[in-house]
């Protein structure tokens, strides 16, 4: 019997296919239907000037990517993850505190509510209603339910979308965010893949754009089960350096923002050790010579995020499915994690 491509498809792979099929479309209705929660959030943040932002595993690489678009704002805004502020607590007084979990039950989400008392700044970012993190606090649902497939795709692209909810409440201009979701730009990913087809390892890196390169490598990782991670631009060039090399894939992530020319440093410096890089590239500036550049039309923010976003989503599976027979499918953790 001939087997089509669907059923050669690992069934992990197959579920996050139907997950980033409806991502678009989740996200724009998770834009329309939260605007009054949106507006409670951003009211508090107005009041407070401080927002802590917590979550664990993809919801904190959310949180590390909105950073700087509240900070924009002068807002004195920090991602931290949950469990450190679990075991490390900042304090919470004068603070609005948003805790982002897509199921809504994760153990760190019902240890941390346990443990803190005054819940009036507090609110909640989930793809689950009824869940406990749902019940618990007023909370900007996500379009759609819960995410099925292991590795986050459609829960990133909805909870970004959440955060442009709060943020065009505290005064941003969604129209370019929204027109990327709207009509989502097509970048082919053959080369960058060839690119990446020896390496054993890939760095992630960026600077404005650091979020969401941290959301990359959490996927790559994930879905790969290759040693994959993410490391800020300067934190890159201050020693780690030292590994690259013909084995160590580099990812990048280029924004048309006042950042843009240090990742070019970075990009030119990565070429001369030999590493093979992928730019992600919404710039508008030149390619770097000796890199795979994919590129995007000039943006920055979460438009640049938008656009960006599912094209790395791509990369990743397709990597991911040449390395792993059954590439998808966890192997030792669960889409929910219960344990600390």
């Amino acid at each position: 019997m001939i087997m089509t491509a669907q059923e050669k498809r690992p069934a992990g792979l197959v579920a996050i296919d139907r997950e980033m099929a409806r991502q678009h479309e989740d996200a724009l209705a998770s834009f329309d239907s939260n605007r009054e929660v949106a507006a409670e959030i951003a009211a508090s943040i107005n009041k407070n000037g401080r927002l802590l932002l917590l979550g664990m595993g993809a919801s904190h690489a959310v949180a590390r990517a909105v950073e700087p678009l509240y900070r924009a704002h002068g807002i004195d805004a920090i991602a931290l993850p949950l469990s450190e502020q679990l075991g490390q607590p900042l304090p919470l007084t004068g603070k609005t505190v948003i805790v982002t979990s897509q199921s809504g039950e994760s153990a760190e989400v019902l240890r941390w509510f346990a443990e803190t008392g005054d819940r009036t700044e507090t609110f909640g970012l989930t793809l689950e209603a009824g869940s406990f993190l749902g019940r618990t606090v007023p909370c900007l649902v996500g379009a759609g339910g819960s995410e099925l497939a292991f590795a986050a795709t459609r829960s990133l692209t909805v909870t970004f979308a959440l955060h442009l909810a709060i943020l065009a409440a505290l005064g941003d201009d969604p129209a370019g965010a929204l027109a990327g979701l709207k009509a989502p730009q097509t970048v082919e990913i053959d080369a960058a893949l060839a690119a990446l087809r020896m390496v054993t390892t890939i760095v992630t890196s960026g600077r404005k754009l650091q979020g969401v390169a941290e959301a990359l490598a959490l996927g790559f990782t994930e879905l790969s089960r290759l040693p994959c991670f993410s490391l800020e631009g300067g934190q890159l060039r201050h020693g780690p350096m030292e590994m690259l090399g013909p084995s160590i894939g580099v990812v990048l992530f280029r924004g048309n923002d006042p950042t843009a020319d240090l990742v070019t440093a970075m990009a030119t410096s990565v070429v001369e050790t030999g590493a093979p890089l992928i730019v992600f590239d919404a710039s508008g500036k030149p390619p770097v010579a000796g890199a795979v550049t994919l590129r995007f039309k000039p943006a920055s923010g979460l438009a640049a995020i938008f656009a960006m976003l599912p094209v790395a989503q791509s990369l990743m599976i397709a990597f991911a499915d040449s390395r792993v027979e059954n590439a998808g499918t966890p192997v030792r953790t669960t889409k929910i994690t219960r344990s600390e």
